[in-house]
């Protein structure tokens, strides 16, 4: 295999976008469609009533939220996978998994992250990928997997250049959010289509700036979205694990 891009390359190989295309495809098994980020408790309590509400909401996960925070740890993850730096992708992965604001969002990253992981690990392990996952389990006793850590370092291992495979996590985080937004209002496919065509140009410009953001710019302000994912814990009547 040729030698790890780098993160400025914005080319993907046909092989890299066949891997992208599954890895990232609803029918991989994370289990992403039984997640709704907090969403189902804004449904029921009127905050999120419409397509429009909803695009609102996730027009400030992406900018403010878990959105921006998870392509800061993926571009980091990538690198320190692509160079092999083990050390890097541990500080990375440690730090992923504190960032979690309440027990759902933690439950959301973490059995996704580790899902994702095994798979690779059954049926992509490359050298490169058992070499990172050996190099993680010499720090820890279970590895501490977070979905963008698991999919950033996946995609660093097998070479497939950093902001494509940003680009589709984050469009891919989008419309796994709006699946439950669609699900639970209800919406129309055609509004919820039509709210992840309107964001993908976000979700590039968010890839953009996130591949050299340092990991000091991680923060959030989306308060709402956090609450919302504290009442869901304790909501009454559930479709979602979160």
């Amino acid at each position: 295999m040729a030698g790890p891009m780098t993160s400025a390359d914005p080319t993907v190989t046909e092989a890299g976008l066949m891997k992208l295309a599954l890895w990232l495809s609803p029918a991989f098994p994370v289990g992403g469609f039984t997640y709704s980020h907090g969403l189902e408790w804004a449904i029921e309590d009127g905050s999120v009533p419409s397509a429009a509400a909803l695009e609102a909401w996730l027009v400030d996960i992406l900018d403010h939220g878990a959105g921006r925070n998870d392509a800061i740890l993926f571009a980091h993850a990538w690198r320190a996978a692509a160079t092999a730096d083990f050390g890097a992708l541990a500080a990375v992965a440690e730090l992923a998994d504190a960032l979690s604001p309440t027990r759902e969002r933690r439950l959301e990253t973490g059995a996704q992250g580790t899902a994702f992981a095994k798979a690779i690990s059954d049926t992509w392990g490359s050298p490169e990928w058992q070499a990172a996952e050996a190099g993680l389990r010499d720090r820890y006793h279970t590895i501490p997997w977070t979905y963008p850590v698991a999919v950033g370092t996946a995609a660093g291992c097998h070479g497939i250049a950093l902001k494509p495979a940003l680009a589709l996590f984050l469009q891919c985080f989008v419309a796994n959010i709006v699946s439950a937004g669609v699900r639970a209002i209800p919406l129309g496919q055609t509004d919820g289509l039509g709210i992840v065509s309107r964001l993908a140009p976000r979700a590039l410009a968010l890839a953009d700036w996130a591949m050299t953001a340092d990991l000091d710019a991680i923060g959030g302000a989306t308060l709402r979205a956090d609450i919302a994912s504290m009442r869901h814990e304790t909501q009454y009547t559930r479709l979602f694990r979160s």
